[in-house]
């Protein structure tokens, strides 16, 4: 069976890769969780990240907006101690500043499902590589999406995070053609 080359022999990676990476996500939790998971990523590997990603839930009450948003200083003090996650105070800082970003956009009425699936007209956008090299790592939707959600008051989410993020939530389904994941050669239930 042949996968995207990025994934290794780990089979956490494996999973991560064969059963979430390019599945279209609409469940907001699912996207916020995300979104600020990729933040986490800066200058370092996904995997990293990943492995991690069962810390980052249980100390970030499993990314419910609501709760996240209520976290304060005295929070982060305590989250720098911990080891299980990314101990970086702007890292940390920014899932906080992210929830209360995305609540301040729905009580404007803007609902952070429809605002982020818009930047790819509400449809998944199928990619056609040959091989991770020929990936972008940004686009002009990636470049937009990142100037909308820094100017909504999101933190950590560069263009090349907004780009990691759409694919990993399906907004942008960049399996290699020749994988097994790629719609081309699976029959998905999107």
């Amino acid at each position: 069976m042949q996968r995207c080359g990025w994934v290794s022999d780990d089979p956490l990676y494996i999973a991560y890769h064969d059963n979430e990476w390019g599945v279209p996500h609409t469940d907001r939790q699912a996207l916020f969780e995300m979104i600020c998971l990729e933040g986490q990523v800066a200058g370092l590997s996904w995997l990293t990240v990943l492995k991690k990603r069962e810390h980052y839930r249980r100390l970030f009450h499993h990314f419910d907006v609501q709760a996240v948003a209520k976290m304060d200083e005295a929070d982060i003090d305590r989250l720098m101690q911990e080891r299980a996650i990314i101990r970086h105070r702007g890292k940390i800082s920014a899932i906080i500043a992210n929830a209360r970003a995305l609540l301040a956009m729905e009580a404007a009425g803007e609902p952070f499902t429809a605002f982020i699936w818009g930047f790819v007209d509400h449809q998944p956008q199928i990619g056609r590589f040959n091989d991770a090299h020929s990936t972008p790592t940004t686009s002009a939707a990636s470049d937009a999406m990142s100037k909308a959600l820094k100017k909504r008051g999101f933190k950590f989410v560069g263009s090349v995070t907004c780009y990691s993020f759409m694919q990993a939530c399906g907004l942008l389904c960049e399996h290699v053609t020749g994988c097994f994941c790629h719609p081309d050669n699976k029959s998905r239930l999107w």
